[in-house]
């Protein structure tokens, strides 16, 4: 079985995959049993009853009441078995440990916020701590979103204007990936995030250190990774080329034409009212979809990003 779940799923790295697969199995196993069964019944009577010449007919059939029960029955029990397993499944998902880390998840088009208890931010990256569960508390800031780590087997609708929640214990130290599973729009296939497992000690040492790493950094330097960071450039690339947003190259003090018609120089200014408030101003020709990242990013990180921005002439 081991073998059959390497061949068919991702690796199993959570306390709960263990279940899931097994579910997973039995559908599957079922599924090949009853139609084998089915395939031969089906050559086996289309034999038997062949038609040997002009004169052979077969009788009518009109009814068999032990035949029709046995088809309604079993499958009315198998479906209850999979009903019973995955609704107990579910009830698993949705009832943390008390002892739960709590991480708090914002969905945004298209990147993954994580809020921690010391009030750090990390975008599309997760850190948790191994063998030790993690309650995830999450919701959406605009439209439907979908949080899934096919690593651990857990999944949950993220919502704007309420509030979903799953957990999970790592069993291993590792990386895995995140994604949304619900369509979000157009960048909704890059909306990724890296669930990273530490030791319960590395872990207490990366919340302690969690952004201290960037305070030596060239603030142009620091720019550059926090838009890679923060998936900015999902949206805005740097060279030139068009996609759902401007370009960052040549935005730098040039005039941008507004939706309403207003011409307005981006400066400090303009950058920071668009990464704060950006639908307070839409660019000609493209549309509101930028997420605020306000809570997100402090006041050195905009600083820093309006530096790299400079750089792109």
């Amino acid at each position: 079985m081991n073998r059959l779940t390497e061949f068919m799923l991702p690796p199993a790295k959570s306390t709960t995959a263990e279940s899931t697969d097994a579910l997973f199995h039995f559908i599957n196993v079922t599924s090949i049993i009853l139609l084998l069964g089915i395939t031969v019944a089906i050559i086996y009577f289309s034999w038997k009853y062949r038609r040997r010449s002009d004169d052979d007919v077969t009788p009518v059939i009109a009814h068999n009441s032990k035949l029709e029960i046995t088809w309604s029955v079993i499958p009315l029990i198998l479906v209850m078995i999979v009903f019973g397993w995955g609704f107990t499944g579910y009830i698993n998902l949705i009832t943390p440990p008390d002892d739960a880390y709590e991480i708090r998840v914002v969905g945004k088009s298209w990147l993954w916020e994580f809020h921690y208890e010391t009030g750090h931010v990390s975008v599309n990256e997760l850190h948790v701590p191994v063998n030790r569960p993690v309650k995830l508390i999450m919701s959406s800031d605009d439209v439907l979103h979908s949080f899934y780590i096919p690593d651990y087997r857990v999944k949950m609708d993220v919502l704007p204007n309420r509030y979903t929640s799953l957990w999970f214990e790592a069993t291993e130290i590792s990386e895995s990936v995140i994604y949304c599973t619900e369509y979000c729009g157009t960048a909704h296939s890059n909306m990724l995030a890296t669930a990273h497992v530490h030791s319960q000690e590395d872990f207490e040492t990366w919340l302690e250190s969690a952004g201290s790493a960037d305070d030596d950094m060239d603030p142009a330097e620091l720019g550059e990774q926090l838009v890679t960071r923060n998936a900015c450039n999902t949206c805005h690339s740097s060279d030139g080329t068009r996609l759902i947003g401007p370009t960052f190259q040549g935005l730098w003090m040039a005039e941008r034409t507004m939706q309403d018609g207003e011409v307005v120089v981006a400066d400090e200014n303009y950058i920071r009212e668009s990464i704060l408030e950006p639908n307070a101003r839409i660019n000609e020709g493209y549309d509101p979809v930028m997420p605020s990242y306000a809570g997100s990013l402090n006041d050195r990180q905009i600083d820093a990003i309006i530096e790299y921005i400079k750089t792109l002439q």
